[in-house]
């Protein structure tokens, strides 16, 4: 994903999301840098790209993509830190099954991350 601000964006997915640096390359404008949860460095990495223009997303738009979080408590401690980041795109709410319990927050460019707590996906999921 390019982002606008590489830092900005690493320390965003460290802090919302618990993800790592596991691998990088380049210097400067052509920093490369891949993040992943602790444990699935080998099955999923977010790639960021510096330099990519910031994102401009409405309320109704619901484009995103998603992490699954083991608790309700989880997913309102990260609600309540958007909220006071100022970060905060979707107000946690229960929706019916497979949606479940969710928020969404907005990175430092403008993507959309939702949370959630309930779906089938995730550490707390159910084989469909």
């Amino acid at each position: 994903m390019h982002v606008a601000d590489l830092e900005q964006s690493i320390g965003f997915y460290e802090r919302y999301c618990g993800m790592t640096i596991v691998k990088e390359h380049g210097e400067d404008d052509k920093r490369v840098v891949w993040l992943a949860s602790p444990g699935a460095e080998q099955s999923f990495v977010l790639v960021l790209l510096g330099g990519g223009p910031k994102r401009d997303q409405d309320a109704d738009d619901m484009t995103h993509y998603g992490f699954g979080v083991p608790t309700r408590a989880d997913l309102d401690r990260i609600a309540a830190q958007a909220k006071e980041d100022g970060l905060l795109h979707w107000e946690p709410r229960d929706y019916a099954t497979p949606t479940g319990y969710l928020c969404g927050v907005k990175d430092p460019t403008g993507y959309i991350v939702e949370f959630s707590y309930g779906q089938p996906l995730g550490p707390d999921g159910e084989d469909a």
